[in-house]
């Protein structure tokens, strides 16, 4: 099978897979903070569009639009983690948040309440929600990184040049992990997580679903995304 892009030039490329990036870019800019530049979001895409062209291998199965969608969404969030525009604070709070979900879950054999993990963590009900308030934006792409392998995103394991078993087995179980540990979220949290990722719904329009505030909404999802990294912790 010969690779579908031998015959075009860059330019061509980039005139004809120019809306994939957009349409990326702009779905990714809806999900965070204002201060994250759209044009910064688009020359990172487009980075990535490069980038699946030149490591792009027909061989293995995926079409281009579906791998180069993988690479240039890596690419972007590559770049707003570099940019580091989550205060410190944030990332210290979403890990006691959860750390005390891990906790409770462990000793209960139950999802963690608001009120349980609150006292758990010695604040007011009203200071939880204000936690998983500050960290919905580090955490709207929690769920992304965490189905992600250790080392590769989901784009590297197209290029991989030899097939590496142990890993691809280490993977494949973490994602059958991951599977399950969403099935096993609370009913509310697991249909949030579907209308953002699936449905590719926004926070508003989900929150419009299920008669709740937009805040609630990031509340729900913070939530979700913080029990998943309690229940997966054994795999980081």
């Amino acid at each position: 099978m010969y690779n579908e892009l031998e015959f075009k030039s860059g330019q061509e490329l980039i005139q004809e897979y120019t809306p994939l990036v957009k349409r990326i870019a702009h779905h990714l800019m809806a999900r965070l903070p204002a201060n994250v530049v759209l044009d910064d979001l688009l020359q990172a895409g487009m980075i990535g569009l490069l980038e699946a062209a030149r490591r792009y291998d027909a061989s293995k199965g995926a079409s281009f639009e579906t791998f180069a969608g993988i690479r240039i969404r890596g690419a972007i969030i590559d770049e707003v983690r570099r940019g580091d525009w989550t205060p410190r604070s944030v990332h210290r709070n979403a890990r006691r948040v959860s750390d005390a979900i891990h906790q409770i879950e462990h000793r209960t054999g139950r999802d963690a309440s608001d009120a349980e993990v609150a006292a758990e963590l010695g604040v007011s009900i009203a200071e939880y929600h204000g936690l998983l308030q500050d960290s919905v934006d580090s955490r709207l792409f929690s769920y992304d990184q965490l189905t992600e392998s250790n080392e590769d995103s989901p784009g590297e394991q197209f290029q991989a040049s030899e097939p590496d078993p142990g890993a691809d087995h280490e993977d494949s179980g973490f994602r059958q992990a991951l599977a399950d540990a969403i099935g096993r979220l609370p009913e509310r949290e697991r249909l949030v997580l579907s209308l953002y990722y699936d449905e590719e719904l926004n926070l508003k329009e989900i929150g419009q679903v299920l008669g709740v505030s937009e805040s609630r909404v990031s509340q729900i999802h913070s939530q979700a995304a913080l029990r998943l990294r309690g229940r997966l912790k054994d795999w980081r």
